[in-house]
């Protein structure tokens, strides 16, 4: 029996021909494939703009950067990867932790109560966390109504919609996050985007990913034009300090070739919920939320009781994985972890989290698991937790 990890990637021939018809080419790094998949970007979201980086990491650091001040405190949860409030860190904010909903979402009405106690909070950053979308209609009322910057971090949440409204379409929000690491919903081996409605937004962050550097607008036309106003063909300008986050066009090929299938990843993930689901009416586990056709399924994460069980998690974990089955913890608190412990965190009120720390785990998810290795998980985790 081959080893079920709790998420794959899912490559077939169109994709690899793709690549190669890419790597034939005259480009391999920053060519026509970049606007392409940016457009595709585009049409998928709604968005208006849609910029690719090297990573989702990267696309969080840049929208920070375009998003933030020194200083600015910044509303987000703590039930993420560590990326999502590292890049406010990066960007020269002050994270502020806020608890979660049953369900895993940051809890927007607790973010107002917060909002309304301290004016010196800027920003909020909204996780769409499993693929379960956050109230677009709840965002842009905060938006709006208490004028603070909000992104939300989609990189869970490709083909999710709330209210009519695609994730990454920025419908409550300034701008948005993707991710396409290879376990999420399709994938560039690396690389993430964002999206934005936003023309000075999309600017900036296009700026910052390839060193600052711009081909129009100068600054200095003493330099960027001869005597006789013509522009001088080798000239370029810094204009800010930027980074090194370009994508390549061999991952956006890649990218282009997945967004084709994109609806038959989604449809593969909601069956696969809606099997988890039906397995687990008995009791032996709870979902974090019934189905729920809105999400997107990045992952199925369930929750139980292991001080009643005759495993603790990790001996769970552990039996698990001798059966060839890998699952996977969705999230430490970032809160918890030792370097924000150090820089004073980790006291914060949030019950909901911690409650929800010790019972979660994350099941195998990704559309190339078949029935058969589903039933083998579901037929596992009964007979291990359940005794």
């Amino acid at each position: 029996m081959s080893f079920i990890p709790y998420g794959r990637q899912s490559v077939d021939n169109d994709d690899i021909e793709s690549v190669a018809e890419v790597l034939r080419s005259d480009w391999l790094t920053t060519g026509p494939k970049i606007a392409e998949f940016e457009k595709v970007l585009c049409s998928l979201t709604g968005a208006a703009y849609s910029v690719v980086v090297s990573s989702g990491t990267a696309a969080l650091h840049l929208a920070s950067l375009a998003l933030l001040s020194e200083k600015d405190r910044v509303i987000t949860t703590p039930n993420s990867f560590a990326a999502t409030a590292n890049s406010i860190l990066y960007a020269g904010g002050e994270p502020v932790f806020c608890d979660i909903t049953p369900y895993g979402n940051i809890d927007l009405d607790l973010c107002e109560e917060m909002i309304k106690k301290d004016g010196s909070i800027k920003a909020l950053y909204a996780v769409h966390f499993s693929g379960n979308p956050v109230s677009q209609s709840k965002l842009r009322y905060l938006r709006e109504t208490y004028n603070i910057k909000i992104l939300e971090d989609c990189a869970h949440s490709i083909g999710a919609s709330d209210g009519g409204s695609k994730a990454g379409s920025c419908a409550g929000s300034d701008c948005s996050i993707l991710s396409f690491h290879p376990v999420k919903h399709f994938t560039t081996g690396e690389g993430g985007a964002v999206t934005t409605n936003s023309k000075e937004i999309s600017d900036k962050v296009s700026m910052l990913r390839t060193h600052g550097i711009v081909r129009d607008g100068f600054v200095n036309d003493g330099m960027a034009y001869d005597i006789r106003g013509n522009r001088n063909p080798w000239y370029y300008e810094m204009q800010e300090l930027g980074y090194n986050y370009r994508i390549t066009d061999i991952q956006c090929a890649l990218g282009i070739s997945q967004i084709k299938r994109l609806g038959g990843f989604l449809k593969r993930r909601r069956e696969l919920a809606q099997r988890y689901d039906a397995a687990f009416a008995d009791g032996s586990v709870r979902p974090l939320y019934t189905y729920n056709g809105s999400s997107s399924y990045h992952l199925y994460v369930a929750m139980a009781d292991f001080e009643k069980c005759a495993l603790t998690r990790a001996e769970f974990f552990m039996k698990m994985r001798e059966r060839g089955i890998g699952l996977q913890l969705h999230y430490i608190p970032i809160n918890k972890q030792p370097y924000y412990k150090a820089l004073g965190y980790g006291e914060e009120y949030t019950p909901v989290m911690d409650e929800y720390y010790e019972k979660c785990f994350s099941l195998p998810m990704y559309p190339s698991l078949t029935d058969a290795e589903q039933d083998m998980v579901i037929e596992s985790l009964k007979e291990l937790i359940c005794g």
